[in-house]
């Protein structure tokens, strides 16, 4: 019963985002839904210690990532940079290699350490320009970008540093470049099948004479400018952005060591910062600081009129997308605590092969708490122990182990109610029913690719 409960509040929510509502009120509604059927008198202390403390916790660690993310995707825009890069893209590659050119620029940023939440801002007014251009539907543009920052830079890839290929370090004594040839093998699996599906769907809307669409949502404004500036200038704070978020990661640690205290006269005990964990947080933060200076700076004559009424939509766009996804960030911590919960990761444990039941354990979990570091966390916490005994049983390197782990999390995270589709669509202005189909097949291929690499592995003891 109690797994049921569990299933019928990840339905439930799953539901409501792909007809629509809004995320910030039926994901709290589904989680103390599960909470009341599982036990009533815990609701109240549930929706206050967990999904409040869950929520604003992602609000506190991540809103200024969305806020300046959204700020430097519009400031892009109206200088006419994305425009500059998207003509440059037509001219140098052609219209037909849209969908190529989206995915590289979203795996350049991700590889590159920027937040996949950022990224969504960033390249979102170079993909617009570029599909309406090459008259491309734009409800197609959410699953490129889903293939280009949430798939194979995210934990594929060897020596990605974004988070999910991190936390496996921390279980197996492991480094960030764990298994390099099965992450190559599993990351050009993923690319080659991912931009198949996305040229298939591009000629079968062209067959069809569909173009670009009309009477679209949250669609960027064009550069007023009579000429636009050279794409070199305008892939600079590009640049910028992933090289200080490289060198501010590197230095942080360093500037402050292990741990920072803070004294002022006003407090009544100082401020005590574990710099671990924020090194990454401030890094993409002073990167995006120094994005949008380079932008004000190099076209500053273009952006003067607009600037203030841009990144007021900008600032309403990164609260939306922010709430949206600590609404989700609480309901799974609130379903994690669930005896449901308990048995699924206990069900879980039977698997006999050790590396099939660390991609279905991972895959699950990420999956039902619609988070990839979150579902990893938890089943690696629960877990580890089984998969490094079975491992070492079947004389498993510990890196082969880690890549599977870090590319099932991966795997089935990009449900409807996951956080970052819900950005990916609100940032893009289109809707579960528009756009998740192709978000889903991503999805699918991702997931795909994890027990591809697992038979990789077994065929030819490739690491």
């Amino acid at each position: 019963m109690s797994f049921l409960i569990v299933l019928a509040a990840l339905a439930f929510l799953m539901f409501a985002a792909y007809r629509g509502y809004s995320v910030i009120l039926f994901a709290p509604i589904a989680a103390l839904a599960a909470v009341l059927l599982t036990d009533p008198s815990a609701v109240a202390p549930v929706f206050t210690g967990i999904f409040m403390e869950k929520m604003v916790g992602f609000v506190k660690l991540y809103f200024p990532v969305f806020l300046l993310g959204a700020v430097f995707g519009k400031v892009v825009e109206l200088s006419g940079f994305s425009e500059s890069i998207v003509a440059a893209a037509i001219r140098y590659i052609g219209r037909s290699r849209a969908n190529a050119v989206i995915v590289a620029v979203c795996a350049l940023l991700t590889y590159g350490g920027v937040s996949l939440f950022v990224v969504v801002f960033a390249v979102y007014p170079f993909a617009a320009e570029l599909y309406r251009q090459s008259n491309i539907p734009k409800r197609l543009m959410p699953g490129a970008i889903a293939l280009g920052a949430f798939s194979f830079t995210m934990d594929s890839l060897p020596g990605t540093p974004q988070i999910q290929n991190i936390i496996p370090t921390n279980f197996f004594n492991t480094t960030s470049w764990a298994a390099p040839a099965l992450g190559v093998a599993g990351s050009l699996f993923i690319l080659v099948v991912g931009l198949s599906y996305l040229e298939w769907r591009r000629r079968a809307a062209a067959a069809r004479g569909e173009g670009y669409g009309t009477n679209l949502r949250n669609e960027p404004e064009r550069s007023q400018a009579g000429k636009l500036p050279h794409p070199l200038l305008a892939l600079l704070p590009l640049v910028v952005v992933g090289v200080a978020n490289f060198w501010l990661t590197q230095m942080i640690p360093l500037w402050y060591g292990a741990s920072s205290s803070v004294a002022l006269p006003g407090l009544a005990k100082p401020v005590e910062t574990k710099i671990a964990s924020v090194t990454a947080i401030w890094a993409v933060e002073g990167a995006l600081l120094l994005g949008i200076a380079v932008v004000l700076v190099t076209a500053f004559g273009a952006l003067r009129e607009r600037f203030a009424e841009g990144t007021k939509g900008a600032v309403g766009g990164a609260l939306l997308a922010s709430m949206n996804t600590a609404s989700e960030y609480g309901f799974g911590g609130v379903i994690a605590a669930l005896p449901g919960f308990l048995v699924v990761s206990d069900a879980l444990r039977v698997i006999p092969n050790p590396l099939v039941n660390a991609a279905v354990s991972v895959s699950t979990l990420a999956g039902i708490t619609g988070s990839a570091s979150g579902g990893m966390s938890i089943a690696l916490a629960a877990m580890s122990q089984t998969f490094i005994a079975g491992a070492q049983a079947m004389q498993i390197p510990l890196e082969v182990l880690h890549r599977v782990v870090s590319m099932a999390s991966g795997g089935m995270d990009t449900l409807p109610h996951n956080g970052a589709v819900i950005t990916l669509l609100a940032v893009t202005g289109l809707t579960h029913r528009e756009s998740y189909r192709d978000i889903f097949a991503v999805t699918l291929i991702k997931t795909a690719a994890v027990f591809f690499v697992i038979a990789v592995y077994f065929l030819t003891g490739l690491v």
